[in-house]
Parts: structure tokens; sequence; C-alpha cells
């Protein structure tokens, strides 16, 4: 039974892939509608819009509903960029001192200066809960 089934789907299969590629663009998705900016046009001339500001003045008046919901945890505050998601781990800077020195093929004296540079090349980020809140 399953060897004389193999050939009828198979059949089928060839049909389906035949008819989809003999269709064309236009007949799937028509070209004689209007254009998006028309659509867009219309909209807004059919709220009575013309002007943007009108637009802005309805939208800062429209009241709140109930059904508005608390967006506490997804908004930026002070409090929430100060404690980071990923907390940098500890890079110490380093201190040296560079005595004074003659530079150069003709010696031209440099006077002696510190500098500064961190012990790792690159700042790493620790994952979530991996470093203690209290720790940094």
């Amino acid at each position: 039974m399953h060897s004389r089934l193999r050939p009828i789907v198979t059949t089928a299969w060839i049909s389906l892939a035949l008819g989809g590629c003999a269709s064309t663009k236009e007949s799937v998705l028509p070209q004689d509608g209007p254009s998006m900016k028309a659509i867009y046009d219309t909209h807004f001339e059919g709220m009575g819009a013309d002007d943007p500001y009108v637009l802005r003045r309805e939208l800062g008046t429209r009241p709140l509903g109930d059904d508005d919901v608390d967006l506490v945890g997804y908004s930026r505050t002070a409090h929430t960029e100060l404690e980071t998601i990923f907390p940098r781990l500890p890079n110490p800077t380093l201190v040296m001192y560079v005595f004074p020195h003659l530079a150069g093929s003709e010696r031209v004296p440099v006077p002696g200066y510190a500098t500064t540079f961190t012990l790792y090349e690159r700042v790493e980020y620790a994952l979530p809960g991996e470093v203690p809140s209290g720790q940094r």
C-alpha cells in the first residue's frame, strides 16, 4: 500500500510546485491599488488634521484610562541608571614613575614623570549575580 501511495504524493507535490511557479506577482498582489502616501493622506484628512500640531494637541489632552499599566520596572530613573545590571570587575590602576632620562639619538633630556595604566588590558563585566551587590 505504501509503494502505491508514493507516486501519487510525488505527483501532487510536483503539480503544486509548478502551479506556484506559473503564477505572477500581479495575479497574487494586484498593483492597481492606491499608494501608501495616498492611504496616509486619506487617513489624516479623515481625522480632519492637516496641521500636525492639531494632532499633538489631541494626543496631549486624551484622558488616561484605567487600563494603563505601571511601567516602573521598564523606565529609567537616576537610581536604576546608577545600579548597573552588569557591574564592572575590579581592574586596579597602577601608577608608574619614569625616572629622568635622555631620549633618542640626540639624547634629549626628559624630566621624570608619573603615568598610570590599568592592570588588565580590557574592562571586564560580571554577569548578573556573579558579584555580590556590596562588592565592587
